[in-house]
């Protein structure tokens, strides 16, 4: 990966919506030279998706947790089954340490985040909280020089 990659996916992560012409202008390529660029990127699986980052506010979700499930009363495998069908988790990671999983959830209010948790506790222990403030937030990542 080159310098010009580099770039490519710094404007990339800056906005995921500039067109192949606007890259090539920012970056003096030719559309074609940018269009190959891309390919080569998604192809070799460094651009895994674009997609569109959501408001939660505005969507009706602003209340923003993190569950800890520790002491699995049921395998990985079923946990992992039935956590990819619960909505309101936007992100379920398997962790080393005491606890086995790290959810981010995104609910409208106490009740839904409950209803949540009356969902979970059938697996194992659930610990959660609330997020007050996100300081840093999707930040952007670039491969080493």
């Amino acid at each position: 990966m080159d310098k010009m990659d580099r770039e490519i996916l710094r404007l990339l992560q800056e906005d995921g919506r500039m067109t192949v012409s606007d890259l090539s202008k920012a970056l003096s390529l030719s559309r074609p030279s940018m269009s190959e660029r891309l390919h080569r990127l998604r192809e070799r699986g460094v651009i895994e998706k674009f997609s569109a980052q959501v408001s939660l506010d505005k969507i009706g979700k602003a209340m923003l947790v993190v569950i800890q499930v520790g002491g699995l009363k049921v395998s990985l495998q079923a946990f992992e089954e039935v956590i990819q069908t619960e909505e309101a988790v936007i992100e379920c990671h398997r962790v080393t340490g005491e606890v086995s999983y790290f959810l981010k959830a995104a609910v409208a209010n106490v009740h839904e985040l409950r209803e949540l948790i009356d969902r979970l506790v059938p697996f194992g222990t659930i610990n959660t909280s609330t997020v007050l403030h996100s300081p840093v937030r999707e930040r952007m990542l670039l491969p080493e020089v």
